[in-house]
């Protein structure tokens, strides 16, 4: 057996069954290996959309993927989506094809790449050692939650193996659970017994298996209020006492909730500038306590008053068994009352600036929540438009949502949502796009339609870049460079093979209506022709984070 087609067989004993990729010359036998031993392909048109669907794919299924890709440009097209889940710490294998030749028109410094957006390099060296090797890069990836290129060196992918090289191949051990030490437990049980207005705020380290339902009984104990980070939105979704996300995308009520909080608890979450809007979420007088596994997040962000090392789902637990008395805490019936009336979105009243040929992105946003059915998974891609569907398009939980935004680039919504519906395959993909992302990722309508997915891409068309406008706009800066004439963003759709539709005003939308309504033997696209007439408060939050 060769080199390439062990690796495959590795990488599908290690534990991988599902993999997104481009197949050339260079990883075409590794590819198909993996399908042999039982791994389901999918096909990009593009490597930059498979890296993507992958990153979406293993965030949504909390599985390890693989994203296959040909040496040199094959790698260089998919660093973006690279970039992004390495930044959000996403368990992915990049498997790479490398040639080791330095004349070759295929020949980068592959490693180096992956170092440039902080992924972890390592590489296939022997026949003797490929399977270990393989094996130990998936181990990685779980034990270390990194993003890994594993580099398939074509002159070894040939080798042949040592007989019996395979049965050394398994799943790695799970990332061990790290106990808290006991002090921090006491002293944040302590600091939850004195608090009389505490707040959690739960990110990605809270969507662990368990995490829901531990930090939900500690809440009830101390009377605190729950919210999550944008990438951990849903987590508490049907809580009453939820108030769902911290940050730009936080509802009125919700920023004068967490600013009246005396404790502020981030479990698994880095209290960052977006979700704690540059600290403005934080009262003078709040005491602030982060909980991670990883030592190196506590006070990354902010300074904190107490750092916890632990797992959420165990240090949770622990503060619980800690005793401390039933209290009221912030779960007062005035709080109550408050949140049933005028906490989501919906319930701010706003003028519709809509016309007879734009409509405004709230009016849409509320008329969709309301057709679009509740078992859904949202993908939101990048830009000026993007805390609309994010207000509104409520969640089933935190697997209804995928955010990939940690290198903020346009471009990435349609492939994040198609990794997503993959990983849950039972429920309607909605993906959120403005018109820049949309025609930038259009290639990829195709692999919706092949895939047979019954997604509903939903365009905001405000025909321009419209973080550019609003940021440079009021300047008096010259914006022909970021606006485009009109573009029919339906035919496009209609051309790729999915049933369209343009909205300009809320009558439009029974087009919707009735596919959700009928067969849906074909994906939909919602070409809204959007009101473009003031920049979005969250964009002026990433611009001073730049």
């Amino acid at each position: 057996m060769k080199v390439a087609e062990a690796v495959g067989r590795a990488l599908s004993a290690a534990g991988v069954g599902q993999v997104f990729g481009v197949v050339g010359s260079g990883n075409f036998h590794v590819t198909n290996a993996m399908i042999a031993a039982g791994a389901r392909f999918v096909a990009a048109r593009h490597e930059g959309g498979a890296a993507t669907m992958a990153d979406a794919y293993a965030r949504t299924s909390g599985e390890v993927t693989v994203v296959s890709v040909h040496q040199g440009p094959g790698l260089t097209n998919a660093m973006t989506g690279i970039a992004e889940a390495a930044k959000s710490r996403t368990p992915l294998i990049v498997l790479a094809a490398e040639v080791t030749e330095p004349r070759s028109n295929f020949h980068v410094d592959q490693e180096a790449l992956a170092r440039a957006v902080g992924a972890v390099a390592v590489r296939v060296t022997s026949a003797q050692e490929a399977v270990e090797q393989t094996c130990a890069a998936v181990a990685l990836a779980v034990r270390e939650r990194r993003t890994v290129l594993l580099n398939l060196p074509l002159p070894v992918q040939a080798s042949e193996v040592p007989e019996g090289a395979l049965a050394r191949a398994a799943p790695p051990a799970k990332r061990p659970a790290v106990e808290p030490d006991a002090a921090d437990v006491t002293a944040l049980a302590e600091s939850l017994g004195r608090s009389r207005r505490p707040v959690f705020v739960a990110g990605r380290g809270a969507r662990e298996p368990g995490g829901r339902e531990a930090l939900a009984a500690l809440a009830e104990r101390y009377g605190a209020l729950l919210a999550t980070s944008a990438v951990a939105r849903g987590l508490f979704h049907g809580d009453p006492w939820s108030l769902d996300v911290s940050g730009g995308f936080a509802s009125p009520l919700a920023v004068e909730l967490i600013q009246g909080a005396d404790l502020i608890v981030g479990w698994g979450c880095a209290l960052n500038m977006w979700t704690m809007r540059h600290g403005r979420l934080i009262g003078a007088g709040t005491t602030v306590v982060q909980v991670d596994d990883d030592p190196s997040a506590l006070g990354a962000h902010r300074p904190v008053h107490l750092g916890v090392t632990g797992d959420v789902r165990l240090t949770a637990r622990r503060v619980s068994a800690a005793g401390g008395a039933r209290r009221e805490g912030y779960r007062t019936p005035e709080t109550a009352a408050a949140l049933a009336a005028r906490l989501r979105w919906h319930d701010v009243p706003y003028e519709d600036t809509g016309t007879r040929e734009r409509i405004d992105p709230r009016t849409l946003g509320i008329a969709l929540d309301e057709i679009l059915p509740a078992e859904r998974v949202v993908g939101v891609d990048s830009g000026n438009f993007m805390g609309y569907p994010t207000m509104y398009l409520s969640v089933p939980d935190e697997q209804g949502f995928c955010f990939t935004q940690a290198f903020q680039s346009i471009g990435l919504g349609l492939a994040t949502t198609i990794g997503a519906a993959l990983a849950r395959p039972d429920r309607l993909p909605v993906a959120a796009l403005g018109d820049g992302g949309a025609l930038m990722s259009a290639v990829e309508l195709d692999t919706v339609r092949r895939l047979g997915l019954p997604m509903v891409v939903v365009v905001y068309d405000d025909e321009a870049y419209g973080a550019e406008v609003h940021h440079f706009g009021p300047d008096g800066h010259p914006l022909d460079t970021v606006r485009f004439p009109p573009t029919d963003i339906a035919a496009v759709g209609r051309g790729y093979g999915f049933e369209a539709v343009t909205v300009r005003t809320r009558t439009d939308l029974k087009a919707v209506a009735d596919w959700v309504a009928g067969p849906r033997s074909a994906p939909l696209l919602i070409d809204a022709k959007v009101v473009a007439d003031q920049g979005a408060w969250w964009l002026e939050e990433a611009f001073r984070g730049h």
